[in-house]
């Protein structure tokens, strides 16, 4: 990029800005001052520079100012906005409010059902990126909403992510690349969110290869057209066939990590409650196999989770216990507040930064465990799952009062 055409974009910069501000746009510079200009080390450079500011001029987008007393007459002392249309035309530009007023309405069929739509405009008026993008991304926003309704109306069957892909786009890898605006529609917030890519894809129901349903303990479970026994260590499941179960289990316990539920179905205790893998964030269909699950479950059975202390971790705790009050339980954690966790492991982990913390007792609030939010204040842990021994429920701590 040349000198001149640097200086012109950073004074249409300066010119929008005012603008928004309701200042004057006939902004100005000094040339002497730019470090763009100040670098020109030769005659030809000074010249071109000069024949570029020329046609600007010409174009109607500055004004210039030029020294006709001290050396040769030309030398430039100020540019000046003229006509912020006329510059950003002259650069062949767009100016902002222009390309936000495009986004918008790229947009708007999207605004009603993906509230959060609004707060990304927004943040593109105010010249603030969002996921480091600006209104340039509307597009692949709007494929992303495009995607995350189609799979919101078909909540309850799973799909494998490349083929949707093909099938809503015809491109095996377009929604790996829209993934980031994935998140912000599946959480309804700007910021990171603290899930993973994998775990945004699964909240909507879309899996990299076919995710069964995973689950260990006694008792048998009532598919479309069969009735089979539970077996051990564990049972893999269609979700979207399962219909019922009956149990004699005194627990049901999700754990979000895999390795963590393949030793938990391994466990003797396992025989005593129900074992089932979220897959990380559960999808629309893990819940609904999960809510089939909790209505065959005995009255007096304990339902609880286990998974990460970290902000995704108790985001995929909340989504779980929203699930569980529908069928009138209420979903209590395992092995996740601080107290229960061996000393030694919480003397050696760093504890989280305070945004983090914050969120994490956010959604600790979110799935109704007050007492364990209060507890992290106390004692900030962040740590993974796989980081703890396995231990099962008993008849003891499935007594104890609700965290």
């Amino acid at each position: 990029m040349s000198a001149a055409r640097s200086l012109l974009e950073h004074l249409l910069s300066r010119a929008e800005s005012a603008r928004r501000r309701g200042a004057s746009e006939q902004v100005g510079l000094k040339p002497a001052n730019q470090d763009d200009y100040r670098a020109l080390a030769s005659l030809i450079e000074v010249e071109a520079f000069r024949a570029e500011v020329a046609l600007a001029e010409r174009a109607g987008a500055i004004h210039v100012s030029r020294d006709h007393y001290r050396g040769d007459g030309k030398t430039i002392t100020m540019l000046r906005v003229a006509s912020v249309e006329a510059l950003a035309r002259h650069l062949g530009v767009s100016l902002h409010e222009d390309r936000v007023r495009v986004a918008e309405r790229t947009l708007a069929p999207w605004r009603e059902r993906f509230p959060i739509l609004i707060d990304v405009v927004a943040a593109w008026r105010a010249k603030r990126t969002v996921r480091q993008a600006g209104p340039e991304a509307a597009l692949d926003l709007a494929d992303a909403a495009r995607a995350v309704a189609a799979r919101l109306d078909d909540a309850g069957s799973e799909r494998i992510l490349r083929r949707e892909s093909v099938r809503l786009f015809g491109d095996s890898k377009r929604l790996e690349r829209i993934t980031k605006w994935l998140h912000i529609l599946v959480t309804g917030e700007l910021a990171a969110s603290g899930l993973s890519d994998e775990e945004v894809w699964a909240a909507i129901g879309l899996r990299r290869e076919p995710q069964p349903l995973l689950l260990a303990g006694t008792g048998t479970v009532t598919l479309a057209g069969a009735t089979l026994p539970l077996v051990r260590p564990y049972l893999g499941l269609p979700m979207e066939a399962v219909h019922a179960i009956t149990t004699p289990a005194r627990w049901l316990l999700s754990i979000e990590n895999l390795a963590t539920f393949h030793d938990a179905a391994r466990a003797p205790q396992a025989a005593d409650g129900l074992v089932i893998y979220t897959g990380g964030m559960p999808s629309p269909a893990w819940r609904g196999a999960y809510q089939h699950l909790l209505a065959g479950l005995p009255a007096q059975a304990a339902v609880l989770h286990w998974g990460d202390i970290d902000e995704g971790g108790f985001r995929i705790a909340a989504a779980i216990a929203a699930s569980a009050r529908l069928t009138g339980h209420t979903l209590l954690p395992w092995c996740m507040a601080p107290g229960d966790l061996p000393v030694a492991i919480i003397q050696g982990v760093t504890p989280p930064k305070p945004a983090t913390l914050a969120a994490m007792r956010h959604w600790a609030e979110q799935a109704g465990w007050h007492r364990l939010s209060t507890e992290l204040a106390h004692r900030p842990v962040k740590l993974e799952q796989e980081r703890l021994d396995i231990r099962l429920p008993t008849s003891e701590d499935t007594a104890r009062a609700p965290c």
